[in-house]
């Protein structure tokens, strides 16, 4: 049996285990490719837009002062989309390569984490409490092609530039603009 909660069942405990073993035991065929972004969020979105599922909040978001941030997964997946052509155009990244993410409880570090799953792109997150020496170590150690921060934390990274020689591109998350960074916001 399985319990509903917002319309949805959910598995119990004792289904996804026997899920799990099912697959170990070779009874479920698994695709050769998977990718969460297209087969999760997009399929989602499929049947919410055909009314087979009842829409709910895909992302739900809410800070301090109470502002909230709320997409439905057709707004997550358009927006997961645009995200992953900002990380592969304007930033020039290719499946595979790495990008260093380090900022604070914000959407946008959950958008570019989908955006890259979409693009097949390495995420690699990292607390807002890293240290320059942090970030250059993370840097050299990932080989990341792009690093994604706020303008908090740009400075940090910015010291650290002449030692990080795969770094390509630079992306901030705010509403200014920063010499030598890219604009989420603005390139979205």
């Amino acid at each position: 049996p399985s319990r509903t909660f917002h319309g949805n069942n959910r598995l119990l405990t004792s289904q996804i285990i026997s899920y799990y073993v099912s697959i170990n035991q070779y009874k479920k065929e698994l695709p050769e490719y998977f990718n969460f972004a297209s087969d999760v969020l997009d399929e989602w979105a499929r049947l919410e837009k055909d009314g087979k599922k009842p829409a709910n909040p895909a992302f739900w978001w809410v800070n301090e002062e109470g502002e909230e941030v709320k997409w439905s997964f057709e707004e997550l997946g358009s927006l997961s989309r645009k995200a992953a052509n900002v990380l592969s155009e304007a930033c020039g990244l290719q499946r595979g390569d790495r990008v260093v993410a380090v900022l604070p409880r914000v959407p946008e570090w959950w958008l570019v984490n989908v955006a890259c799953m979409r693009a097949g792109i390495v995420f690699f997150p990292g607390t807002s409490q890293l240290t320059a020496k942090d970030i250059l170590y993370r840097l050299q150690a990932s080989k990341a092609k792009c690093f994604i921060t706020n303008d908090t934390l740009a400075p940090a990274v910015e010291s650290v530039l002449p030692e990080s020689q795969f770094l390509k591109s630079k992306l901030i998350v705010g509403r200014g603009n920063r010499d030598g960074w890219l604009n989420l916001k603005e390139l979205l």
